[in-house]
């Protein structure tokens, strides 16, 4: 799986949990991010070129899209291009959060680029439910994450500023359309009451992944002893420090990634 830095990791916690017979190998293209200012279709270049390193160097049986920026710009072609199964956290963010709504009001929360690309309001149109949608672009949040300022003060001004829209609208559900955007679930949840659910894709995805292996017969054998590996694009050591903080134990070695 594959995301512009740490956000992904909501990702990897699910699926290391769900599954844990699996393999996992991160790549976190950290020399690059953030990914929400880019143009979709460089975010489209810097997504294929790393599913083609995780399929041919990695030899990966799915590939995981775990950065809505990246699914928003670039899920159909990957998933022409691979042999692989590709998913990525979009749709299975989009069902939890239509299971949850009572108002029919949802809220939508993403970087620049994801919102811009329109991909939440089409996988919500696809699915015919009677939801009236409210987007907003919420820049800045991503690197507060990178930095690990997770509670400060600013960002709980950012967030009240940004929010302002979804508040408005009167959503009683909040799906966060960034993997960065869960570790600053408490000052979300703070701006915008405790009456508003928050929605994670990240265990529906994992959800989706074991369902994928078990129709395509691709599951790892119980018992067998799995690896974690975890790469970065940038700095490893900071990506260790601050990724162990966020995902936990399992991240202990980070390897560097240099492009050819």
């Amino acid at each position: 799986m594959f995301d512009s830095g740490f956000g992904g990791l909501t990702v990897a916690r699910a699926v290391i949990d769900l599954l844990p017979n699996e393999d996992v190998v991160y790549f976190g293209d950290t020399g690059r991010y953030p990914y929400g200012p880019r143009s979709l279709d460089e975010v489209r270049d810097f997504a294929r070129q790393i599913t083609t390193m995780l399929v041919k160097r990695h030899d990966v049986k799915l590939v995981v899209v775990a950065c809505n920026t990246a699914a928003a710009a670039a899920l159909d072609s990957l998933q022409l291009e691979f042999q692989v199964p590709v998913v990525s956290v979009i749709e299975p963010g989009v069902r939890a959060a239509m299971a949850v709504t009572e108002n029919g009001r949802v809220g939508v929360i993403g970087t620049v680029g994801t919102i811009g690309s329109g991909a939440y309001q089409r996988s919500v149109e696809a699915h015919g439910a009677p939801v009236v949608l409210t987007c907003a672009a919420c820049p800045g949040f991503v690197e507060f994450v990178e930095r690990g300022e997770l509670d400060t003060e600013q960002v709980h001004v950012l967030a009240q500023r940004l929010l302002a829209p979804v508040i408005d609208a009167g959503v009683d559900t909040l799906l966060l359309g960034c993997t960065h955007y869960p570790f600053l679930a408490r000052t979300i949840s703070d701006v915008m009451g405790r009456q508003v659910t928050l929605v994670s894709s990240a265990d529906e995805t994992a959800f989706e992944i074991r369902a994928t292996l078990e129709r395509t017969g691709m599951g790892r054998t119980p018992g067998i002893p799995c690896r974690h590996r975890f790469l970065s694009s940038g700095d490893a050591s900071w990506f260790r420090d601050l990724g162990r903080r966020l995902l936990g134990p399992e991240l202990d070695v980070v390897e560097a990634h240099a492009w050819d």
